[in-house]
């Protein structure tokens, strides 16, 4: 990769531009700086397409004066004075925001622990490249597939550096690597198409470049020759962990506390009410040593905490950051994002804790349904519950996974889905967002 990057100068310069901006009349401001460093290689049919490199450090300051708030942002080389200046002109000519405002400051982080999220290994792109042609020559060599969609590495580096003009300044740095494949078996009309891949912290954690490739070949090869399902309802799906995560995602929307302030959930009156089944848990943890999604501080300099936002099936949190923890008369629980200039509600390291069933004896437990491996288009709407997505997989049969199918829509409305959802024992946390397969009965399959 690359040497960790010495904060202190962009610290420095953060806490100017914060002073300035209480020198051009802001009543309180903080100062971002996100920095990353990325390079990256693809590759098809063993000849390298693209090498790409690419280095960042945006700054963004937010400055309010009184209940009126604006947000710039500029790259390397601005005028801090100037920007400092127009930030607060700004906020002056902007409509008043009563629930706007940096995090109590008994809130913030003073002691930031270190979470493992920097690995100095050093990368070549030589190196990238022999581990994107050694994961396509892996599937290319998985007896049915027929050609590569592309292979790829990537080594990145990303920090972020905050001041706050009431006495917070932090920074840290996080390393990710990956590689990936996708290719494709059969011919014609009847191509299908499959991936792999794996990213983590620390390059040496990484799944072998060949177990990538793979494990993609034979994804692709299973999914040759498939059949539209029949329509029925009250049929019992099971999601394969990779798409179960998704399902996971929309529990963590759902009861993201911006889209709670702003009425638009399904579940905006269900705190302290059952909303999973009893014994299932939800857990968000920013906190977890080498964790994909760690970090500690959140975009607002407040210490985030373990905490269980479902516990035996019941609501027990909203995602916050402190200006939709105000709109809602709580306090921030270190949930917040920097996205640009603005801060957002987001989970951390989020999982649906595993049940005691395993996925063979989950999968012998259905006599006639549907394994989902793939999920096509955007169709869960959080606002109303509703849930119609495309889907491919294969059908189950007497407790095995008999044919392929593909080209066929499950339906049903996430309030009833979340209620019925059963989780097998086989959770991999190494992503973001973790869950293991999931198992949800009377759902609609609209197929031929």
């Amino acid at each position: 990769m690359i040497e960790p990057i010495d904060s202190s100068s962009l610290l420095s310069r953060a806490s100017e531009l914060v002073d300035l901006a209480r020198k051009a009349g802001a009543t309180s401001a903080d100062a971002v700086v996100v920095r990353s460093r990325s390079r990256s290689v693809s590759v098809r049919l063993g000849k390298v397409e693209g090498v790409e490199s690419s280095e960042s450090d945006d700054f963004s300051l937010r400055v309010f004066v009184g209940s009126r708030v604006a947000s710039v942002s500029a790259n390397p080389g601005f005028d801090m004075n100037i920007l400092a200046e127009r930030a607060v002109a700004m906020a002056k000519a902007s409509p008043e925001d009563p629930f706007a405002c940096l995090a109590d400051a008994a809130d913030l982080s003073h002691n930031h622990p270190d979470l493992g999220l920097f690995d100095p290994t050093e990368v070549s792109s030589s190196q990238l490249t022999d581990a994107a042609l050694a994961a396509e020559a892996a599937a290319l060599g998985v007896k049915g597939v027929t050609n590569s969609a592309g292979s790829g590495a990537s080594a990145s580096m990303g920090g972020l550096v905050l001041v706050t003009s009431h006495g917070f300044s932090g920074s840290y740095m996080a390393t990710r690597f990956g590689h990936g494949v996708s290719v494709i078996a059969g011919e014609g009309t009847q191509m299908e198409r499959d991936y792999e891949g794996d990213s983590r912290l620390h390059f040496a954690d990484l799944d072998p470049a060949n177990e990538i490739g793979r494990k993609a070949g034979e994804r692709v090869v299973r999914r040759i020759n498939p059949r539209k399902a029949d329509t029925g309802s009250g049929l019992t799906v099971i999601y394969d962990p990779r798409v179960a995560r998704g399902l996971v995602s929309h529990i963590a929307s759902a009861i993201n506390g911006a889209a709670i302030a702003r009425k638009t959930s399904f579940l905006q009156d269900m705190m302290g009410q059952q909303i999973l089944r009893r014994g299932l848990t939800v857990s968000d943890n920013p906190l977890i040593y080498k964790g994909s999604a760690s970090r500690p501080f959140d975009g607002e300099g407040v210490a985030g905490a373990p905490m269980l936002m479902v516990e035996d099936g019941v609501l027990k949190h909203w995602f916050l950051a402190t200006s939709a923890a105000h709109e809602l008369g709580l306090k921030t629980n270190g949930r917040g994002a920097r996205g640009g200039t603005s801060v957002s509600p987001t989970s951390t390291n989020l999982a649906l804790e595993p049940g005691d069933i395993s996925p063979e004896d989950m999968l012998k437990s259905v006599r006639s349904g549907f394994y989902v491996t793939e999920m096509i288009g955007h169709g869960a709407n959080l606002v109303t519950g509703e849930y119609s997505r495309g889907a491919s997989g294969f059908w189950i049969e007497n407790g095995e996974l008999t044919y392929p199918v593909s080209e066929v829509t499950i339906a049903s409305n996430m309030k009833d889905m979340f209620l019925s959802m059963i989780p097998a024992n086989d959770i991999d946390r190494k992503f973001g967002t973790a869950a293991p397969t999931i198992m949800i009965e009377n759902m609609t399959i609209a197929g031929k």
